[in-house]
């Protein structure tokens, strides 16, 4: 267990927020629309950075995000072994990574992904993940998702469009409703009936917030921050994991502990396991398929024919 600088350190570089966090790619029974930018992972021209990964350390803070970021689009970083990868991250500035976070890519206008997500509702964690597809664009904010059949609650399908409706979704959630379609309030029973979060907390986007917002709460209480650092292959996706522990735990964190797995070709996580006070699991994510993709009208219309509207 190493031990982390005081997350005062770390407010300086929360307080300008997060860059969009993006992402997607699809399976060819949802394809939509070849109007695509690139993929997040197209060969990049960017050289590899010339400092070996061992000697990072001795950079400026500046120097060190500059690294990651060359690192990453380059290639370079997916390519050190594991314990290159711990001994890297474990010997970074504590500022380092919320920085390299907070910066991240530009961001993409829409964007779709496939996810693994488990929660624990009332006191049960469920026998099987749901595994959804999402497709999401913001200015405005508007999300399709639907509930993959290989996962639980298949079947479902949910739309929401803040400039029509800030505050419900439409869909039809489970049950009877699943050959139903209503609309519900965000934050009903129904709505949180399967889920402790509202659907705008879909994405990648939500991750970072978390991660960033919490640091601040470290920083309010000026607690210090213990950390591991571990590399790991999650659902096939190979990840730098970052464990975090506060001593209080709930209510005043959103968890007693975290497990965060940082992408090693793109700024942002691609994995969470969050813990309570008792050390059982409450929230498990994964991003499978992450790529930007355009979208027309048609994807968040529940008139559209390729839906179960």
């Amino acid at each position: 267990m190493q031990s982390a600088p005081s997350r005062g350190l770390l407010l300086a570089a929360l307080m300008a927020g997060t860059a969009a966090l993006a992402a997607l790619a699809t399976p060819a029974a949802f394809a939509q629309n070849d109007d695509t930018p690139p993929a997040l992972d197209t060969v990049s021209a960017v050289k590899a950075p010339a400092t070996p990964a061992s000697q990072v350390s001795k950079l400026t803070l500046d120097q060190q995000v500059k690294w990651l970021r060359a690192a990453q689009q380059s290639g370079a970083l997916e390519k050190l072994g594991d314990a290159q990868l711990v001994a890297l991250f474990q010997s970074l500035d504590p500022l380092a990574l919320p920085r390299y976070i907070k910066e991240g890519p530009n961001g993409y206008p829409s964007y779709e992904f496939t996810m693994s997500r488990s929660e624990r509702i009332h006191g049960s964690w469920p026998d099987k993940p749901d595994h959804m597809l999402v497709r999401l664009t913001h200015d405005p904010l508007r999300i399709y998702a639907t509930w993959l059949p290989d996962g639980g609650h298949a079947g479902q399908e949910v739309i929401y469009d803040e400039s029509k409706r800030t505050d419900e979704l439409y869909g039809h959630l489970g049950g009877i409703l699943n050959v139903m379609p209503l609309w519900t309030s965000l934050n009903g029973a129904l709505a949180h009936s399967q889920s402790n979060h509202d659907v705008r907390d879909l994405g990648t986007e939500y991750i970072a917030n978390q991660y960033l917002d919490e640091g601040k709460k470290y920083a309010a209480a000026g607690l210090p921050r213990s950390s591991t650092v571990e590399v790991k292959t999650i659902d096939g996706v190979r990840v730098v994991a970052f464990t975090f522990e506060t001593p209080m735990g709930q209510p005043q964190f959103y968890a007693k502990k975290e497990t965060l797995g940082l992408d090693l070709r793109h700024p942002y996580f691609r994995s969470v396991e969050s813990y309570d006070n008792d050390g059982n699991i409450f929230e498990r994510i994964v991003f499978e398929t992450i790529t930007p993709k355009t979208f027309d009208d048609s994807t968040f219309d529940p008139k559209n024919k390729a839906y179960r509207f």
